[in-house]
């Protein structure tokens, strides 16, 4: 299928550099029965809000809707593990005809005393936006009884897009850091967010900053606590990594305790330094500058002849690129370039017109621009465009074993870091391992 067809089959969703100048029509709300990547609302909410590691998360739904959970995927917890755990109220047909709040007060009640949380997530499902239950007046209700933080999520699933419910997540966080009276910010804290500690990501950045001369006020979700995140306020600058996720929530904080924001990667070396220095230029101290620049110089000594070992036999290999956010696709288009590869094809779930932009003003004439793609459209392009890697999380990864070529998971089931300068350096030891593997020898 040439990329013409391709675009004329549909139309807004597919861009090539060098061929078009139209805008993609970005963010649509998913459609049921539809063939695409994009993931539901309830998803979104589950993603953002589980890493937050001492509360019970408590979906009220089928017992499906509970699997998709965070028991088997990379984020770490420097505390509690109870948010490995997933609840379900296990809605059945008779609970569909009469209702479900009386049951879901009944499993609220039985958690409370058997785990004693201090804050407890229920989140509402595809079932339950059908049948109308309130679940924000059964979660009031449970507060007063238990004197435990409860709070709704409003997610059902097919109200929207994974988009959908990230704001649903995060208007669930603003309930938690609401403040009682003026927050006093510190000028040395911040707030990190967009980050779920996927394999201790999180600390290594913790780490930079504290070198920095910085503090690490509260993490948004990765390692986070009900009383951490109640921090929030306090911080003088939030930095956000996943801007898919989190630009909600820096707006309103910005909004209501007048903390400005920053957009962040930490995802290659040219990022992660970046990002570095604009965080000790807004925070306007010349001995954090310094420190900085101390801090960048010495990480980078020590990987560049271990990056540039693997540009030799890497050099014109070529790349696809299906992630989740827009901002982690811009990062790795720069990332692949350090390693001497080209994008060819790149795409996101939940990508916004300015990610878009930017893919489009970095990328190689021809590289194909995709959003929301469905399985086949991948397959057809990968093809089309001769790449040898697929970027991607686990729904991608049959896809490229079905075509014979090199995979790498960028999602959240991943146990290695990615971040900052040792991520960099995982990142090209495992395109190298990946492309350069024996078994291809044999394919």
């Amino acid at each position: 299928m040439s990329a013409k067809l391709a675009i004329e089959a549909r139309e807004g969703s597919i861009r090539v550099k060098g061929k078009q100048k139209s805008q993609l029509q970005c963010d649509a709300d998913s459609i049921a029965g539809a063939v695409s990547q994009r993931a539901c609302v309830y998803s979104g909410a589950r993603v953002v809000l589980n890493p937050i590691t001492d509360a019970i998360h408590l979906v009220h739904g089928p017992i499906g809707c509970a699997s998709y959970t965070w028991d088997i995927r990379g984020s770490l917890s420097s505390g509690s593990e109870l948010f490995r755990n997933s609840f379900s109220t296990d809605l059945q047909e008779e609970d569909v005809i009469f209702g479900g709040e009386k049951k879901l007060a009944r499993c609220i009640d039985e958690l409370a005393l058997k785990y004693k949380p201090s804050l407890m997530f229920v989140y509402s499902t595809c079932v339950v936006g059908v049948i109308g239950d309130d679940i924000t007046a059964v979660c009031k209700q449970a507060e007063q009884k238990h004197q435990i933080k409860v709070v709704p999520v409003q997610s059902s699933g097919f109200a929207g897009n994974k988009s959908a419910g990230y704001r649903a997540a995060c208007d669930a966080l603003l309930q938690l850091i609401k403040s009682e009276g003026e927050p006093t910010a510190q000028s040395r804290k911040i707030n990190y967010l967009g980050d779920f500690n996927l394999a201790g990501e999180a600390w290594i950045i913790r780490n930079y900053l504290r070198e920095m001369g910085v503090e690490l006020n509260a993490t948004f979700t990765g390692d986070s606590s009900y009383a951490s995140l109640r921090r929030a306020p306090a911080a003088c600058l939030n930095i956000m990594q996943c801007a898919g996720s989190m630009t909600y929530l820096a707006q309103e904080m910005e909004r209501v305790y007048n903390i400005p924001y920053m957009r962040v990667s930490f995802l290659g070396i040219e990022d992660t330094s970046r990002s570095l220095r604009e965080i000790a230029a807004a925070l306007n101290d010349k001995e954090i500058s310094e420190k900085t620049e101390r801090l960048i110089e010495r990480e980078t000594a020590e990987i560049r002849s271990l990056i540039e070992g693997y540009r030799v036999p890497l050099q014109g290999k070529k790349a696809a690129v299906f992630v989740g956010g827009g901002f982690k696709a811009v990062s790795l288009i720069k990332q692949f370039r350090e390693v001497g590869m080209e994008v060819v094809m790149i795409g996101t779930q939940t990508g916004k017109q300015d990610d878009y932009d930017s893919m489009y003003s970095l990328a190689c004439d021809g590289t194909v621009i995709l959003d929301d793609a469905n399985p086949s459209e991948l397959e057809r392009f990968i093809l089309q465009q001769g790449a040898d890697l697929l970027v991607g999380g686990v729904k991608e990864r049959p896809l490229a074993y079905k075509l014979g070529i090199s995979f790498i998971d960028h999602n959240h089931e991943r146990k290695h870091p990615l971040s900052g300068f040792a991520g960099a350096v995982n990142f090209a030891q495992e395109v190298y391992s990946t492309l350069c593997s024996p078994v291809w020898n044999y394919v």
